[in-house]
């Protein structure tokens, strides 16, 4: 049976492995590095200006590699997953000179502390073995004495070993405190990567509306029609073929739409060429022949000048109409609608039904609602739907022409 480590000790064998990992590194350096310090402390020169040069040799070359861009996202990862216990706080490559020095000091001191903790298991560990198991260990460790009783070795093996213990535990902490400060920049760069994650999580919300609004628009006619055109097939072939021409028509659409999108996703990464305009109020009368082909009865009234909407209310007014519309296919079948558009000091739309419609929070139900929230929140608009008085479902959008 398995026994989970409890948390403390999960972060203690953590932050031992972080120090084994510059352990590694300062093996290898220390591989490549021994003849310079060798050379400087054979040169003869006084120890005070010999051991500063030494760390100088050792400590320049960490530093440079921590100073390269991609080094800050690799310590990064192995601080997120070992020592704060936060994968998901992963940081990018080095932009900044402040960003290179830190990480280059974040570096040096990660194999420096690494390879003092190396040091303490591979001579400690070893020597409070040998200390406690040897009948006589006054050799073990030169001209030194050692005390002969089994009890007084047991006890100083014993003390050995707690303090290469406690001496990891503490360079393990100090790093543990350090790093996330090294690596986290300052205000201004943490502001940024802030700005920059609510500028993704705002786009994927945003192609997220568009894919539902759009695409989920026209697949709902594509669904109705292809039930009409499997009912009407035997018994009025006419009838089934016009059902499968509007089918036809709305996956067209749908290609259109899901090509908008994608050039949504392309103006992200800063490509803007080759993509489909985006739909707005001039297409009204469009997308409501697609709404009458799949069998809703809708009647317009239409006043004020929709070609001097801005761009973005009429684009918006656009989605927002459209599923509307979805919404009658998919909840009231069949029903008839008036829709009227009225465009004056603010645009404002009213979609009414003689179905019994779905209301917020049903199965099926609640989301094309809560997109459509969101657009008129982003315009400044309101938007109340529900059943009225005489138990018909309405849709009503107020959205401020010009901003105030």
């Amino acid at each position: 049976m398995r026994v989970p480590a409890s948390p403390a000790l999960r972060r203690e064998l953590h932050r031992w492995v972080y120090l084994l990992l510059g352990g590694a590194l300062a093996l290898a350096f220390g591989v490549v590095l021994a003849w310079p310090v060798q050379a400087l402390v054979s040169s003869g020169l006084p120890l005070v200006l010999a051991v500063p040069l030494a760390l100088l040799v050792v400590a320049a070359p960490l530093a440079a590699v921590g100073a390269l861009a991609e080094t800050r996202p690799v310590e990064g990862a192995a601080v997120a997953a070992l020592l704060t216990g936060r994968a998901e706080d992963r940081v990018g490559p080095s932009v900044t000179a402040a960003q290179r020095t830190r990480t280059g000091l974040l570096v040096v001191l990660h194999v420096g502390a690494g390879g003092l903790a190396g040091a303490l298991l591979v001579v400690g560990l070893p020597t409070a073995v040998l200390l406690a198991a040897t009948p006589d260990a006054g050799g073990l460790f030169g001209d030194v004495a050692v005390p002969g009783g089994w009890p007084v070795r047991t006890a100083l093996a014993l003390l050995l070993a707690a303090a290469v213990v406690a001496g990891g535990d503490l360079l393990g902490r100090g790093l543990a405190g350090l790093a996330p400060r090294l690596l986290a920049g300052s205000a201004a760069e943490r502001l940024a990567a802030a700005e920059a994650a609510v500028s993704v999580l705002a786009g994927r919300d945003r192609l997220a509306r568009e894919l539902h609004d759009s695409v989920g628009h026209s697949l709902s006619l594509v669904t109705v029609q292809a039930g009409a055109a499997r009912r009407l097939v035997t018994r009025d072939p006419a009838a089934a073929e016009a059902a499968i021409r509007a089918t036809e028509d709305a996956a067209r659409r749908a290609l259109v739409d899901l090509d908008h999108v994608l050039g949504l996703v392309r103006e992200e990464s800063g490509d803007r060429a080759g993509t489909a305009p985006a739909p707005d109020l001039r297409d009204l009368d469009e997308l409501v022949g697609t709404a009458r082909d799949a069998g809703a009865r809708v009647e317009t009234h239409v006043t004020g000048e929709l070609d001097a909407l801005p761009a973005v209310v009429s684009r918006e007014a656009y989605r927002i109409v459209q599923e509307g519309l979805t919404n009658v296919l998919r909840h009231a079948p069949g029903a008839a609608c008036r829709l009227d558009v009225a465009a004056g000091e603010d645009l404002r739309i009213r979609l009414a039904d003689d179905g019994p419609g779905t209301v917020p929070g049903a199965p099926g139900g609640g989301r094309g609602l809560r997109g459509l929230r969101e657009r008129a929140r982003d315009l400044r608009g309101t938007v109340e739907a529900g059943p009225d008085a005489d138990g018909r479902w309405v849709l009503a959008v107020r959205l401020p022409v010009h901003a105030r």
